[in-house]
């Protein structure tokens, strides 16, 4: 089994470290790790060393004896980033959770003119603030590194103008002529891939981003929830480009 990631904020050098805070409460408290056992520490940006366990104080200190630190892991590429529009209830959360365990690099909420939820004012902080937390949570599970970068919540002009500047941009349509599958992909640059809510995208949205660049493509027979589309893509666009390999 793979090491336990926990985010400080900076990647500490090889050497003796205390880990504490919530971060600590979580190792001591939750994790349990004790003596002898190994970790990863890592600042959620690419940075990350390894550590081996030395002692556990209280309920929140764990020293860490830092055995390779400085270590970095590069840019990803090509980078993948999926516009998400707004679901209903939790699964926003559920869409980035997945996203981020299947390896996304970039979320941006959409508030797309057919979706049902609309981030404004404080809910919108506080829903904004349920995503990056998800995603930062998903991260350190799913043993990443480098955590996908949560975007505040764009316009429609905004996406298009994502869009304009991505190497490869595209819709997930039902009724798009080419599969995703197939489609010939970057090796390096950007990917944009946009997931509409279930209402699905409107007639004015698709033109805007066909403008931008966007092709609408299809990635199956059968119809995705707006919370599954974009790990499904996700993880289809990171095995035809290499990532997974």
């Amino acid at each position: 089994m793979t090491a336990p990631v926990f985010v400080v904020d900076t990647v500490p050098a090889a050497g003796e470290f205390v880990l504490d805070g919530p971060e600590g409460r979580h190792a001591v408290s939750v994790r349990r790790l004790r003596a002898g056992e190994e970790l990863v520490l890592t600042d959620g940006r690419g940075a990350w060393a390894e550590g081996v366990v030395l002692a556990a104080e209280g309920k929140d200190r764990l020293v860490v004896r830092v055995t390779a630190g400085g270590a970095a892991e590069p840019e990803p590429a090509p980078r993948i980033t999926v516009v998400q529009a707004l679901p209903k209830g939790d699964r926003g959360e559920l869409a980035v959770e997945t996203m981020t365990e299947t390896g996304v690099d970039a979320i941006v909420p959409w508030a797309a003119s057919r979706c049902v939820t609309q981030w404004r004012g404080d809910r919108g902080a506080k829903s904004l603030a349920k995503w990056r937390s998800t995603a930062r949570e998903a991260g350190k599970q799913s043993r990443r590194v480098r955590f996908p970068e949560v975007h505040d919540a764009m316009t429609t002009k905004e996406v298009a103008a994502l869009l304009g500047d991505a190497d490869f941009a595209a819709v997930l349509h039902e009724e798009g002529s080419e599969p995703l599958a197939t489609t010939e992909l970057p090796a390096s640059g950007s990917i944009v891939l946009v997931v509409g809510p279930e209402g699905g995208v409107s007639p004015e949205e698709l033109a805007a981003f066909a403008e931008a660049g966007a092709r609408p493509y299809r990635l199956g027979r059968t119809v995705l929830r707006t919370s599954t589309a974009g790990t499904a893509a996700t993880a289809l666009l990171l095995g035809r480009t290499g990532r997974w390999s």
